[in-house]
């Protein structure tokens, strides 16, 4: 049988051990950890700790990448958003929101590491063309409609992209990988205030791996940070949205409703 997404019993039963807990926690700290860096963080063995991340991984609380040698674990917040999705009405949303700037205090008080920065997973009830045909159809994507954002792409390794926004250009961009419906990598410039245009350009991957017919895997890895730039600290509040806003869109053919919360700066 597939399991085609973490479904909120697997989510609550992940959270409700304080080992599991204290893991996201450390990820939440410092994101990219190995199995090494986090067991010393715990009073159990390799093997302990190891349980209780498949567990995570499991619920989709986390996911995995190697680099080299090492395999490195990732807070995925895909699932918590669906939570506060379900039940956190859109009134006390910015509230909740601005805890999330915690995240950003705390990231801006480490070492820039070169892995990944961001790493978010999640499962699609759709075949990994149906979700490549959305995801590289310019009439279609959902990618930053919570902006209210048209795209305008050339297709073509070396082809430029742009969101652009009242007609002005606010994520600019080149196709560096187009692998259908596999694989597709971007550079990254945020253009929307004059703190990220001054960033250098960082670098978003799309992976879309099928686990049967009609379901598959996407990761998206924003990386290639020059350090903990504007860039980097901005685009963790809409990734989380802009995925939700896919899923929905793949799956019911039907754009996400709820209505934007926070925008870019003018």
């Amino acid at each position: 049988m597939v399991t085609y997404h973490a479904g909120m019993d697997e989510v609550f039963t992940a959270l409700a051990h304080p080992a599991r807990r204290h893991l996201l926690d450390l990820l939440f700290e410092k994101d990219g950890r190995t199995l090494g860096e986090l067991e010393q963080h715990l009073p159990m063995t390799r093997f302990g700790v190891m349980k209780h991340l498949r567990v995570l991984e499991e619920a989709n609380l986390l996911t995995t990448r190697r680099i080299g040698r090492e395999k490195r674990h990732y807070l995925n917040p895909a699932p918590l958003q669906r939570v506060a999705d379900r039940w956190i009405s859109r009134y006390a949303a910015p509230f909740v929101r601005a805890m999330s700037d915690m995240k950003t205090l705390v990231e801006q008080r480490t070492v820039p590491m070169s892995p990944p920065r961001h790493v978010y997973e999640l499962y699609i009830r759709a075949s990994a063309q149906a979700v490549w045909d959305i995801l590289t159809d310019d009439a279609k994507t959902p990618l930053y409609q919570h902006f209210d954002m048209t795209s305008r792409t050339d297709w073509r390794v070396g082809g430029a992209i742009s969101f652009l926004m009242d007609g002005r250009a606010v994520i600019v961009g080149e196709i560096l990988v187009l692998d259908p419906p596999h694989r597709l990598v971007t550079s990254f410039h945020a253009r929307w205030s004059p703190e990220v245009a001054a960033d250098a350009p960082s670098r978003v991957t799309w992976e879309i791996t099928p686990i049967a017919p009609d379901a598959c895997k996407l990761v998206l890895i924003h990386d290639d940070f020059t350090g903990d730039t504007a860039t980097s600290q901005a685009v963790v509040h809409g990734w989380p949205e802009t995925l939700s806003r896919l899923k929905t869109l793949v799956e019911t053919g039907t754009p996400f409703p709820i209505a934007p919360r926070y925008a870019p700066a003018s």
